[in-house]
């Protein structure tokens, strides 16, 4: 027996970046997701999350800096740099409102979404437990809010 297409009821996925990225997260022990509405519209912020060379640096208070090596379509291989010297070569995929990348010892993961006039933009990551889904759960949240904190900075509309 074969059925059409539009005999089948296929569940339709519902979740915007934001959300997805809380239903990856919650799916590694140790990670947190730090999430603000950022006055600022997507169209401004976005950019500046996605540009993993420049803005995303801005943004991580441990990133030193991000050189991408491979882009294919929306699948992404990077090479980054911690503050502290660490290299970690990073895989994951890039599309609009969302970025996942991991290495064998990082995760990153940060999603953006329009909500009124600004952005809700939610962010995980931290050091990863090898050869498990886990993060080394020392200062995960507090370096979540203090990347929301440098987001929030950069679209200050009074300059502080």
């Amino acid at each position: 027996m074969t059925y059409a297409q539009s005999d089948i009821p296929w569940p339709v996925n519902g979740l915007d970046p934001v959300r997805r990225l809380h239903v990856l997260a919650a799916g590694v022990r140790g990670a947190q997701v730090s999430e603000r509405l950022i006055e600022a519209p997507v169209e401004r912020v976005w950019p500046l999350l996605a540009d993993l060379e420049g803005g995303l640096g801005s943004v991580l208070p441990d990133m030193r800096g991000v050189r991408v090596t491979r882009r294919d379509g929306e699948e992404v291989t990077a090479v980054a740099r911690s503050k502290y010297g660490f290299r970690a070569r990073l895989e994951g995929v890039q599309r609009p409102g969302w970025c996942w990348l991991q290495s064998r010892f990082l995760l990153v993961g940060v999603a953006a979404v329009a909500e009124g006039e600004g952005t809700r933009v939610a962010l995980t990551g931290g050091v990863r437990v090898p050869g498990r889904a886990a993060l080394v759960p020392v200062g995960v949240g507090r370096s979540g809010r203090r990347s929301l904190d440098r987001l929030s900075a950069l679209f200050d509309p009074s300059g502080v």
